[in-house]
């Protein structure tokens, strides 16, 4: 093994970890890759892309000398120790980095979750969501994102949340939202329509509302909807503290979810109930896919202000890529 540039002496590591993560930094892509490092079990290091001193684009990176890009590529932690078993891959600018892990080893087995823009027979297994269209020998098709979504995981946020939960009125409604994208737009406007309509909701059945922002959430719109619930009993993540996410998907006994959000729907879509997805101004033929899918496997439904119930096996593509994952390791 090399040791220059981003690699140290296996002696300076007594533990070497079975996988290394790397991601391209973004977290929607981290959530991912730590979510199928987990499920798979070995001991795991993340990796976080920093910047590459070569200017070469993802595409051209995949023809240098493994050495050559892995000594020129900054990674937060660097490489160091043994050769890992498994390298996962999030993320089309973490894609020939993995290749090159693979390659320089001689060993790795490379993973890649989502769809790399790299010849597929590169790596030895791909996650790719059905809605991107990708296939081939090697590709494990998922609904949508991976996620660390289980029944363990909600079981234990809904109990160190339950003095707060517990005493909220039923029907729980649990509210993702989303924000600004590429494709979408998330306006004080939308969320006062998206806030009269829950507003309407808890009333007519007595229920209460669970409401949690992401990053991407711009405060004036969070604030736009906060007016518009303030007469209905809540629980609002204002983000001091522990985030209650899954324990809100714990409790609920319905979900509305913003349709920017493809990592959101299938975690919600991951507890196996009543997923509703609610528009925003903006298009993408992206999402558009991935929502007709899930709309047509009967997992979600628009969001209308009505309230509904049905039920569908709970989406945990996790596990079905770390099986398939294992199985080539033979763990």
């Amino acid at each position: 093994m090399n040791h220059s540039g981003n690699f140290s002496d296996p002696s300076d590591d007594p533990h070497p970890a079975g996988t290394w993560l790397i991601t391209d930094g973004a977290a929607g892509t981290r959530a991912q890759g730590l979510a199928l490092a987990e499920a798979v079990g070995l001991p795991f290091r993340l990796h976080e892309l920093r910047k590459l001193r070569l200017p070469l684009p993802p595409s051209l990176q995949r023809f240098l000398p493994a050495p050559l890009l892995l000594r020129e590529v900054v990674l937060e932690p660097r490489l160091s120790g043994a050769w890992p078993r498994l390298v996962i891959s999030v993320g089309k600018r973490a894609a020939p980095i993995a290749l090159a892990v693979k390659r320089a080893s001689g060993s790795t087995i490379a993973v890649h979750i989502h769809d790399p823009k790299l010849p597929l027979r590169l790596f030895d297994l791909v996650a790719i969501p059905e809605h991107d269209g990708v296939t081939g020998a090697n590709v494990i098709p998922t609904h949508g994102s991976l996620h660390a979504v289980t029944e363990e995981k909600l079981a234990d946020a809904k109990k160190r949340f339950a003095a707060k939960l517990d005493a909220l009125p039923q029907p729980r409604i649990a509210v993702l939202l989303g924000g600004k994208s590429n494709a979408f737009d998330f306006p004080p406007e939308t969320a006062r329509a998206l806030g009269r309509k829950l507003s309407g909701l808890a009333k007519e059945f007595g229920g209460s509302l669970l409401v949690t922002p992401s990053y991407r959430t711009p405060p004036e719109t969070f604030a736009a909807l906060k007016d518009e619930i303030d007469q209905v009993t809540s629980f609002i993540y204002e983000g001091e503290g522990e985030n209650p996410y899954l324990a809100f998907l714990a409790a609920a006994d319905a979900i509305v979810v913003t349709e920017d959000s493809v990592n959101m729907v299938t975690e919600a879509a991951g507890t196996g109930k009543p997923v509703y997805v609610e528009a925003l101004p903006g298009k993408s033929k992206r999402l558009g896919r991935f929502h007709r899918k899930m709309r047509e496997a009967g997992i979600t439904r628009p969001f209308e202000g009505k309230l509904e119930s049905w039920s569908y096996p709970p989406v945990r593509d996790t596990d079905k890529v770390a099986a398939a994952v294992r199985k080539l390791l033979g763990v």
